[in-house]
């Protein structure tokens, strides 16, 4: 099992092409079976899945769920020794993506019991642990939920007030607190707990637990939502709730750990969701272009028309080539995923909000009308770029997180220089890297020469990366956890960064496999969005040095005394 992180690397200036190179493929029975369970999900949401419906009536029904549970879809990742189908990261996404490409709140509900509710288990729990809860949640007998969010605590998992306590005898647990905006709260039978071991105002130690629905857990009633109208979302309440010793979940004041693990493999089957909503609405707004006529040409004639469109698949491949990159990565082995995850959630929630939102401008005047998808599905993609993280948290995450190893490095050699004959050895061999940095860049050599042009757009922009990164830390120190116009830009850098090598992996093995001409999909989109890429790169790099941070800063900050925007013409 590798523990290397291909974005990790990047920060460093350095490119492990091992570790995207080739492109990860299913094995051929593993696609066979993929293929086939598809075909009866695909059936499946066809003849029982009425999004229109389930929209409308704030629910899905009954018997859709339970037909999902007889497909199996409620345990695709568990192993089928505990009743699950045992799937790998990359199928399972695949079947998720073509879920969420029919009906967004039967795909939030299947994941937020298996990417998140019983993910803890599957990753942490122990195998007694594994033989008493899996098997009647692969079945989807029981379903779950993850209950980490509070009223006062969103993404900052350290202001988490629900308190467990060891009881008087040492036997169980005592919860007590409330969780807010649980997905399958409504239903769940068995919950992932998050609380902290410690008084307020102390050094939080969470712990992960696993509850079941019964004495003191008690839920709210369903929230009214703008989108995904069909999912459960209630409030959890915990009073006073006994959980034995033996439902920890990991160790003892390492829940942080386990959140932390489950959000990263969870933003993945988001991530895949986005796809299939994306494309579907790719497929929507081209046949929309087909049918409407003005000036007595098609839609899809325009110049106008054709930019968006180009843009949407471009974007989309790039998701799509990321996300099974990432999958890939997962099912390989590899132990740190936590920054290519990331970048999959904020990419895809991104691409899928700006893909809607041009399908629904196609569409012009159905667009807006609930008769029609396009306005439902609006609304259905854009819980996707505040839940599992937000996008700022986690541009902050992926920045702060990348330049933890270039910050860790630079400490290390302030430490040597202070200690130098200890310190020779790392002095020695930060120098070779500095004079090899200076004299020979980064290159791709696995690259097809069809795509020469990208790479040496990504080598440039890798270097910029790098030389920032420790000008940055060298300037600001641990300020940079407070910079976020900083961080922005960083993992923004980051973001395409990881978009263009995912795009050049995956455009490189169709070139190879079946030739330039075939292929001309994947080097026309490739091209499409590293010209994109290339733009936002070169505006970001810039940034750096040349920008307006503090008077965006100052007029915000000055308008808070105001409470509004005072100017008027009167």
């Amino acid at each position: 099992m590798s523990d290397h992180s291909f974005m990790k690397g990047l920060f460093h200036g350095v490119i492990d092409e091992d570790l995207v190179f080739p492109y990860p493929q299913l094995a051929v029975e593993e696609k066979e079976n993929v293929a086939l369970i598809l075909d009866s999900v695909g059936r499946f949401l066809e003849d029982k899945v009425d999004p229109a419906k389930i929209d409308a009536d704030h629910e899905i029904p009954g018997s859709v769920l339970e037909e999902a549970k007889g497909l199996g879809l409620f345990g695709l990742q568990i192993d089928p020794e505990h009743n699950g189908v045992g799937l790998g990261i990359t199928a399972y996404s695949r079947i998720m993506q073509q879920v969420a490409a029919h009906d967004a709140s039967l795909a939030v509900t299947l994941g937020a019991h298996q990417s998140i509710g019983l993910k803890a288990i599957l990753l942490y729990g122990t195998d007694e642990q594994k033989k008493r809860w899996l098997p009647t949640l692969a079945t989807g007998e029981k379903v779950a939920a993850f209950a980490l969010t509070e009223p006062g605590a969103g993404s900052d998992a350290a202001s988490i007030k629900t308190r467990a306590e060891l009881s008087a005898d040492g036997s169980h647990y005592i919860l007590n607190g409330s969780k807010i905006w649980i997905t399958n709260g409504g239903f769940a039978d068995v919950f992932t707990v998050f609380a902290r071991m410690t008084e307020e105002g102390e050094k939080p130690r969470l712990t992960a637990f696993v509850v079941e629905r019964g004495e003191g857990v008690t839920t709210g009633s369903n929230e009214h939502k703008l989108g995904i109208c069909g999912t459960s979302t209630t409030e959890v309440f915990l009073d006073d709730v006994k959980v034995p010793k033996d439902h920890v979940l990991g160790e003892v004041g390492r829940g942080f750990k386990v959140a932390m693990g489950v959000l990263n493999n969870g933003r993945i089957g988001l991530a895949a969701g986005c796809i299939g909503m994306s494309k579907e609405l790719i497929r929507m707004a081209i046949e929309r272009v087909g049918e409407r006529r003005a000036f007595k040409k098609t839609l899809g004639e325009f110049g106008l028309i054709k930019d968006k469109i180009a843009g949407m698949l471009a974007r989309t491949y790039a998701l799509e080539s990321m996300t099974y990159l990432t999958c890939g990565l997962i099912d390989a082995g590899v132990s740190d995923y936590s920054l290519e995850s990331a970048i999959c959630k904020v990419h895809g929630s991104e691409t899928l909000w700006w893909v809607v939102n041009e399908t629904l401008q196609i569409a012009a005047g159905i667009g807006y009308m609930k008769e029609y998808p396009y306005e439902r599905m609006l609304r259905d993609a854009r819980i996707n770029l505040i839940f599992e993280g937000t996008n700022e948290i986690l541009r902050a995450f992926i920045a702060l997180s990348g330049m933890q190893g270039p910050g860790k490095q630079l400490s290390d050699v302030a430490k040597a220089i202070r200690e130098p004959i200890k310190g020779f050895g790392l002095l020695a061999d930060f120098a070779v890297r500095k004079v090899r940095g200076a004299l020979v860049a980064e290159r791709f050599t696995r690259v097809n020469p069809l795509l020469s042009r990208e790479a040496v757009m990504f080598e440039e922009s890798l270097g910029h990366l790098a030389r920032h990164v420790e000008n940055t830390l060298r300037r600001h120190g641990r300020d940079i956890a407070l910079m976020q116009f900083v961080q922005r830009r960083v993992a923004d850098v980051a973001i395409d960064l990881f978009g263009l090598a995912a795009c050049m992996s995956r455009a490189t093995a169709a070139i190879e496999a079946d030739g330039a001409e075939a292929a001309w999909r994947h080097l026309e989109y490739t091209r499409v969005f590293a010209s994109e890429a290339n733009q936002r790169l070169k505006d970001n790099v810039a940034g750096f040095e040349a920008n307006d941070d503090e008077i965006r800063k100052s007029a915000a900050v000055r308008t808070y005394d105001d409470g509004q925007y005072l100017l008027d013409i009167l």
